[in-house]
């Protein structure tokens, strides 16, 4: 049986403002910052997009929006959705900022329903917010309803405006006890940090899980001595267009874990979250 690999986490490769920080970040990846210009020419279309996915071999990405004009910049909601609709591959997730989206749950129940988006993305650090907040509830509320994934960041951050202080994961353990049913995604396990507290909320609660992007592959069992064993718990994503996706799924492929862990890392838990057929 095909065991499909899934990306949790993609960013477009243009923004509508980028912050400088951020904007350096990603091309020094690239032999220069005109070639990382140029790539993100050419993979802002999502045909482009698709045909590197194949040759990565990856069967579907999430593709995330962001507006955190404090920090890296801005993709909006609409951006992500009309790259999202050139293929069912493209799995469009929305974001919300508490602070300049004043009605959070009806907005998101406006995008889930009305605009195709399949899961929701959030930035406590990026955005200035504690997500165990109770102003956050109302939203919590929306998302539990309609049973839809909500990834979190967690962990550091080397962006100018950023506030780490948000980011631990300790904080979602209010979150899983307040709304059991949410679907909690805790990106880059508390990266750096807070992976101690990542992997053991991951192992009090049943709704939360690990998705591993911005973590180097080869050093995920230094971070996750348990990975084998919680293998259920995490999730594959890599920060494109940061990375080599090929690469990272191969190292992945070879960890001292099981077949079956690898399986349910790559894709298999990722397609339960979301649903997929």
């Amino acid at each position: 049986m095909y065991k499909p690999v899934i990306d949790f986490h993609v960013h477009l490769s243009e923004y509508e403002s980028f912050g400088e920080d951020a904007f350096n970040f990603f091309a020094s990846a690239f032999p220069s910052k005109e070639e990382y210009v140029e790539f993100c020419r050419i993979q802002s279309d999502p045909q482009a997009f698709l045909q590197l996915m194949d040759h990565n071999g990856v069967d579907y990405s999430v593709v995330l929006a962001e507006i955190s004009p404090l920090s890296t910049g801005i993709a909006t909601n609409e951006m992500v959705e009309a790259f999202c609709q050139a293929s069912p591959r493209l799995i469009p997730f929305c974001t919300i900022n508490p602070y300049l989206h004043p009605n959070m749950g009806k907005m998101l129940e406006d995008l889930i329903l009305n605009h195709g988006f399949k899961g929701l993305k959030l930035l406590p650090s990026y955005n200035y917010f504690y997500p165990n907040d109770n102003f956050l509830y109302p939203l919590y509320a929306v998302a539990e309803r309609l049973g839809i994934p909500v990834l979190f960041h967690t962990g550091s951050s080397i962006f100018t405006g950023v506030r780490i202080k948000y980011a631990n994961p300790i904080f979602y353990d209010d979150v899983a006890i307040d709304f059991p049913d949410m679907k909690i995604i805790m990106a880059h396990g508390g990266r750096g940090l807070w992976y101690n507290e990542a992997i053991n909320m991951a192992r009090l609660h049943k709704n939360i899980y690990i998705e591993v992007s911005g973590l180097p592959p080869k050093k995920l069992l230094e971070f996750f001595p348990d990975m084998g064993r919680f293998s259920h718990k995490f999730i594959f994503g890599t920060d494109w267009p940061s990375v080599d996706v090929k690469k990272n799924i191969e190292i992945i492929r070879n960890l001292n874990i099981s077949d079956e862990a690898i399986a349910r890392i790559l894709g298999e838990n990722a397609k339960q979250l979301l649903e997929l057929d």
